[in-house]
């Protein structure tokens, strides 16, 4: 992949599907964009006011997914898992048109759309990517959560430790690369997942209308609900992992960094990012000035980013 210049779609992607929260039927489609354009939606189904760029000022809720409103109270819900695959496939520009509030759950993964990305591919732009490189610890606590990051000079590297009481998802803990890695199918195809216990719960609060055993996990206490059980051992935290790496890049960079999260979810990383960024002392926005077979040399820095 190329870590120096910008990226975005070489050719428009469309997906369906159904929302899991709202339970509706909604269409999106990926779009090309020029350079710094960012990644924004667009309320196709509305005629003004219909643009939302996907970026940590613009969360306004994170229960259970994360939702994003512009200055006009227009919303789009349930970003995490199309975020987190456009930063996995290295796009960094794209316009993203939606015909509902909610992105389709897909297989509860972000599986149905990082591969017919890679399968589209990417058009590499003039203008360089700006990195945000974490210079000191940085860290934000709610009573047992945590996320802490470090400086590291050649990765996005996220551990993650969840603990449950249900014994099928008990302890787990992963550590990976997110950074450069063509080898996280593990993460990305991880799905979302949630106990029987409270599926009542949730929908009599008016959400996961659309969930079923198609696009979630279902566990009791005895068993995954899902006939086909498990993808991969690890598949509860890798999902989460997946979640924090969507809600990261709406910081509206790429993050280098060493990440150690403990009980983390939407909430905590959404407010992490905005802690970090409003802490400007904690890192310097870069970019990577020439690539060679051993090193990335970043600008204005004597820092060297070593590469496998």
């Amino acid at each position: 992949m190329n870590l120096i210049h910008q990226k975005t779609l070489k050719k428009s992607l469309s997906f369906e599907g159904i929302g899991l929260h709202s339970g509706k039927k909604s269409k999106v489609n990926i779009r090309p964009a020029l350079p710094n354009h960012g990644v924004v939606f667009k309320r196709v189904d509305l005629s003004k006011d219909n643009l939302i760029t996907a970026h940590y000022t613009n969360v306004h809720e994170t229960f259970l997914c994360t939702k994003l409103k512009n200055s006009s109270n227009v919303k789009v819900s349930t970003v995490e898992h199309l975020l987190a695959a456009l930063y996995i496939s290295g796009v960094d520009n794209a316009l993203i048109e939606i015909d509902n509030e909610e992105v389709p759950m897909m297989d509860g993964s972000a599986k149905d759309f990082i591969e017919p990305i890679n399968g589209a591919g990417l058009e590499i732009q003039n203008e360089k990517i700006k990195y945000l490189f974490i210079t000191k610890k940085f860290e934000f606590r709610d009573q047992n959560k945590q996320i802490l990051i470090n400086p590291s000079d050649n990765l996005f590297e996220v551990n993650f430790k969840l603990n449950y009481e249900n014994k099928i998802i008990g302890c787990q803990e992963n550590t990976v690369n997110l950074f450069n890695n063509n080898k996280l199918e593990d993460i990305y195809s991880s799905r979302t997942f949630c106990l029987l216990a409270d599926v009542e719960k949730i929908k009599a609060m008016g959400l996961a209308q659309g969930g079923s055993l198609d696009n979630a996990i279902v566990v009791d206490d005895e068993k995954v609900m899902n006939k086909s059980g498990l993808r991969y051992h690890l598949e509860f935290v890798n999902h989460k992992i997946l979640d924090l790496c969507g809600d990261f890049y709406l910081s509206g960079y790429r993050i280098l960094g060493n990440v150690r999260c403990t009980h983390g979810g939407h909430q905590l990383s959404c407010e992490f990012i905005k802690q970090l960024m409003n802490e400007k002392s904690s890192y310097k926005i870069d970019i990577l000035e020439k690539k060679t077979d051993k090193k990335i040399i970043f600008t204005n820095s004597e820092r060297f980013l070593a590469t496998a």
